[in-house]
C-alpha cells in the first residue's frame, strides 16, 4: 500500500516544477466552474492534505465506467490515481488479485477508518441472498455493506450504481437495486451515465480532495456542477428546436442540415448531464454532435421508457409543432395588426386635435 503523501509532494517527487503545479490549480479550478480566487486554495489543499485512500467496487456492470474514467484529460487518469488520490483497491485496474487483493481491503479499511471514500460501480442483487454477483467467494451484497460500514462517503459511479440501469430493467430477475436502497446511512454522490464522462469523474474525485467535503447535491443527489442544467439548455442544436426545425426520419434533409432531433427520440430536453458542455474524449464530441439524439442514459429508469427512437416527451413550446414559415407567418400577422392599431389610434388623436 502505497504511504499517504500530499499531493504537492507527490507532484514534485515526480519533478513537476512550483509554476506547473501553480498552472495545474488554476486549470482544476476553471475545470470545476469555480472562479480565479479559488486556485489558492486549491493550492492550499493540494500542499497540506494527505492523499485520500479510495476503495473502488464492482457488482453488477460492464466496466463502462472504468472505461471512461481512465480516458480522463484534464486532469490525466494518471495523475488522479497516482498523484491525488491512494487508490487502494480497485479489482479491475490493481496489479494483485486473489487473498492478497482482499488482504488490501481490509488493511485499508481497518487503518483508515472514517476516512477513505468508497467508489462504487455496478449495484448489488438481493435476490437468492446476493448470489447472482460473487466477489471473492462472497455476495457481493455483502462486500457492499462491509465496506460501506466505515466509509467517509461513498460515489456510486454511472447508471448501475445510481438508478440500477439495465440490470434493474423489467423484469429485473435478480431484484438488483441502485446504492442507495441498501446504504442509507452514509452519504451518497451518484454519478449517473452508461457511462459517465471522464472528467465529470475526475471533477468530483478533484472537489472532494480539495474541499474534504461532498460537492452540492441536486434533490436527486446528483453535484450540480455537472447535473444542473439540461443537454437541451446548451445544445448546439437548441435554436432549431426553437425554430420549428426538426428531422423527420434519418437521413432526410433536415438530418443533413444539421437540424433538432426531438421527433426522433432525443431525450435531450428531459436529461440532466454535462454533454452538451463538457462532451467526451477531450470535448471533441457528443452524441447529438454525431447525429444520434440523447438517449437520457443519465436518467433514472431509462432503459424502460419504452425505445430510444420513440418521441417520448410532451414539450408545448414555441416551435415545437411549428415550422419557421408559419411562424413568420404569424409574427408578421401580429406585427402587421399591431401597426393597423397604432395608425387608427393615431388618426383618432389627430382628429380630435383639430376639433380643438
Amino acid at each position: 500500500m502505497s504511504q499517504l503523501e500530499t499531493f504537492y509532494e507527490v507532484m514534485r517527487r515526480q519533478g513537476i516544477t512550483r509554476r506547473s503545479f501553480l498552472k495545474y490549480c488554476s486549470l482544476t479550478a476553471a475545470a470545476l466552474g469555480l472562479g480565479p480566487t479559488f486556485a489558492p486554495r486549491i493550492a492550499h489543499a493540494m500542499e497540506t492534505k494527505e492523499r485520500t485512500p479510495v476503495l473502488w467496487l464492482h457488482g453488477l456492470e460492464c466496466t463502462c465506467c472504468s472505461e471512461s474514467f481512465i480516458r480522463s484529460a484534464h486532469p490525466l487518469v494518471k495523475d488522479v490515481v497516482l498523484s491525488m488520490i491512494s487508490l487502494d483497491y480497485d479489482d479491475t485496474l490493481m496489479a494483485s488479485a486473489g487473498h492478497q487483493a482482499e488482504a488490501i481491503l481490509e488493511e485499508t479499511m481497518q487503518k483508515y477508518k472514517g476516512k477513505y471514500i468508497l467508489a462504487v460501480e455496478g449495484n448489488p442483487p438481493l435476490n437468492e441472498d446476493g448470489m447472482f454477483c460473487i466477489v471473492g467467494g462472497k455476495p457481493f451484497l455483502d462486500q457492499l455493506k462491509h465496506a460501506a460500514k466505515d466509509a467517509a462517503a461513498i460515489i456510486a459511479w454511472g447508471s448501475c450504481a445510481s438508478w440500477g440501469c439495465v440490470q434493474a430493467a423489467r423484469p429485473n430477475p435478480t431484484q438488483a437495486v441502485p446504492i442507495h436502497k441498501v446504504i442509507k446511512d452514509k452519504p451518497i454522490i451518484k454519478v449517473p451515465g452508461c457511462p459517465p464522462i471522464a472528467e465529470v469523474m475526475t471533477g468530483v474525485i478533484t472537489y472532494m480532495l480539495t474541499f474534504g467535503k461532498v460537492p452540492e447535491l441536486d434533490r436527486q443527489g446528483r453535484p450540480k456542477m455537472f447535473y444542473s442544467q439540461r443537454i437541451h439548455d446548451k445544445c448546439y442544436r437548441r435554436p432549431h428546436f426553437d425554430a420549428g426545425q426538426f428531422v423527420e426520419q434519418w437521413d432526410d434533409e433536415g438530418a443533413r442540415k444539421g437540424y433538432c432531433l426531438y421527433k426522433v427520440g432525443c431525450k435531450g430536453p428531459t436529461t440532466y448531464n454535462a454533454c452538451s458542455t463538457v462532451r467526451w474524449n477531450e470535448g471533441t464530441s457528443f452524441p447529438i454532435q454525431a447525429g444520434h439524439g440523447c438517449i437520457g442514459c443519465s436518467e433514472d429508469g431509462f432503459w424502460d421508457k419504452g425505445s430510444f427512437y420513440d418521441r417520448l416527451t410532451d414539450i408545448n413550446q414555441f416551435g415545437i409543432e411549428s415550422n419557421a414559415d408559419e411562424i413568420g407567418t404569424t409574427v408578421a400577422g401580429g406585427v402587421g395588426a399591431a401597426i393597423a392599431a397604432h395608425a387608427a389610434v393615431s388618426a383618432i388623436k389627430r382628429a380630435q386635435h383639430k376639433g380643438e
